[in-house]
């Protein structure tokens, strides 16, 4: 089984066609920085000897072009270096997308939200720097140092070699105490820029209850010392950074020293000249400042192979075979669909584990069987922890199950996620309502839908007097609902799925935030609405409920179905 880190960190690195450009401008710039010292050697050497100035120009003219060639490769490197990174890593952050989409929510649920974002904008972010930092600068850098190697080889053999076995030792050993000095901070940055990003949001959303039970500062405390273990080890990887630079400064006054060592009994014999003697001595310092990308490179390869992982393992690796991680687009659902029969056989279902390490929990639903005529009305009901909501999420492929599940005769495990949730719709105990006016909190659903088709809904779940009072369409909900009520949110989230026109609605505890005075009046209003046009209704409680509003009633106990039993008014013709 290939190693996911590494496949993230090959999908990193661009196609070879859309890379050359920007490691044929790194040559061109490198090439152009070490003929730039070579040709300003020369030229103040060869002008002390006062030649004729015919004689200095073509040092003049390479010096110039060289100057310049080192401005504009290296802009044209950039330039075009960026633009295959930033194209690739849009490619990237889809596709962690699209493999979040087949298991998103509950395959998701275990992860925190601000790492998971830290993981899709920061971790994913890092990713560029494998070929603008890694692949690109270490190419360009190799290609470089040979054909100046190979140069000097030709004005003195012995100057090469010393130059040559100079960098493969200082090279080696600057790499060797970087790691040694840095690989702890550099790995874990990565994580502990999660972890702080986890922390503040976890802290911002739970602000309220904290300052209640006087719990903020100690929150506080808990993420200023994330931000300072983060702090340190950014500081580390800097020094170790910088210490490396120095370190190739230094490999470069040894290069020039043993170059010089090398030609000085070459120059003595005559065999070259003063400005040649002059271009072996300095030309090292260019050659050492090419390679000094090298230990850069080897840093932040450290650094994207530890962000590169985070990606990996961003999504469960637990994806079945039988769903496709970038689901294909569907077909257009006709206007109307007519509501499909269920039938599940030996459902097993557990929640994900916190992570891939962790045992896998015990399934939550073991062995259920149960069927659903089409518009038949079901309660399920039982105790808590008894499987009713993670039978709900089963239904709407929230959750992987095992076992068999057709909607229609046709097992939902082989079908589209988006195909299953256009025909079988979830209103949750706690729905989501976006901060937005009533409004954008239903269109969503169905984006064609008029303001006179708005409010026909909303009249239908007994909301349209209390939306006209408020100013229309127009009046806002707030912050995950904070300026409505518990009833009348779970009114919204009917109204949004009665105009999604979902043929199977799956009601979980839709009263659990209503006060028990009103909720029977809004489960007989919930209900009559929702069975109105004929769908299939679950309605999942473990409160009391009054019996004659559905068909049958099925009790789970332990992952399994207690009892079940039509109820002596189901009228087998409305069937």
């Amino acid at each position: 089984m290939p190693d996911p880190t590494r496949t993230v960190l090959r999908q990193a690195v661009p196609r070879f066609v859309r890379l050359l450009p920007a490691v044929l401008a790194g040559v061109a710039s490198g090439g152009s920085a070490v003929a730039l010292l070579a040709a300003s050697a020369w030229l103040i050497a060869r002008a002390a000897e006062q030649p004729p100035v015919l004689y200095l120009s073509l040092g003049i003219v390479g010096v110039r072009a060289f100057a310049l060639g080192r401005a504009v490769f290296r802009y044209l490197e950039r330039l075009s270096g960026h633009d295959a990174s930033f194209r690739q890593l849009a490619e990237i952050r889809a596709g962690v997308f699209e493999r979040m989409l087949p298991v998103a929510p509950d395959g998701l649920a275990a992860s925190r939200r601000g790492d998971l974002l830290a993981r899709f904008v920061g971790d994913v972010d890092e990713l560029q720097n494998v070929p603008l930092r890694v692949v690109q600068p270490v190419v360009s850098a190799l290609v470089v140092l040979a054909l100046s190697v190979a140069g000097v080889a030709l004005l003195a053999p012995a100057s090469a070699a010393a130059v040559l076995g100079c960098l493969v030792l200082g090279v080696g050993g600057t790499l060797l105490v970087q790691r040694w000095a840095a690989i702890r901070a550099e790995r874990t940055l990565a994580p502990l820029r999660g972890q702080l990003q986890a922390a503040v949001v976890e802290h911002v959303q739970a602000l309220d209850v904290l300052v209640a039970f006087d719990s903020a500062a100690a929150g506080r405390r808990a993420i200023e010392a994330i931000g300072a273990r983060l702090a340190r080890a950014t500081r580390a990887r800097a020094a170790a950074t910088g210490a490396a630079s120095a370190a190739m400064t230094a490999v470069g006054g040894i290069a020039v020293a043993a170059s010089l060592a090398a030609a000085a009994p070459i120059l003595e014999a005559g065999r070259i000249d003063g400005p040649t003697f002059a271009v072996l001595c300095l030309v090292p310092l260019a050659i050492a400042e090419v390679a000094g990308a090298i230990p850069l490179a080897a840093s932040a390869l450290r650094i994207a192979r530890s962000s590169a992982e985070r990606v990996a393992h961003a999504v469960p690796a637990r994806i079945p075979d039988g769903i496709p991680q970038v689901p294909p687009a569907p077909a257009e659902a006709p206007p109307t669909i007519p509501p499909p029969a269920i039938t599940l056989r030996g459902i097993r279902a557990h929640w994900p584990k916190p992570d891939e390490r962790a045992e896998t929990p015990a399934a939550v639903l073991a062995g259920l069987d149960l069927d659903l005529a089409p518009g038949e009305r079901v309660l399920v009901r039982g105790g808590s922890g008894a499987g009713k909501t993670t039978l709900a999420h089963v239904l709407v492929r929230f959750l992987e199950y095992e076992g068999s599940y057709r909607l229609g005769g046709v097992e939902a495990s082989t079908l589209d996620p988006r195909a299953v949730r256009r025909r079988v719709g979830l209103v949750e105990q706690r729905p989501w309502l976006f901060d937005e006016d009533l409004r954008q909190n239903l269109i969503f659903a169905r984006d064609t839908a008029s303001d006179d088709e708005l409010l026909d809904v909303l009249e239908r779940v007994g909301l349209r007097g209390w939306v006209e009072e408020r100013g229309g369409l127009g009046a806002r909900v707030g912050e995950r609902g904070a300026l409505v009520s518990g009833g009348q949110a779970q009114r919204i989230a009917l109204a949004r799925a009665m105009l999604a026109d979902f043929p199977v609605l799956v009601l979980d505890e839709p009263t659990a935030n209503v006060d028990p005075d009103r909720a029977d009046a809004l489960l007989r209003d919930l209900a009559g609405a929702a069975t109105r046009s004929g769908r299939t209704v679950v309605l999942i409680s473990h409160t009391t409920v009054d019996e004659a509003l559905v068909d049958r009633v099925v009790t789970l106990e332990d992952g399994r179905i207690a009892s079940r039993g039509p109820l002596p008014h189901l009228d087998p013709v409305r069937k």
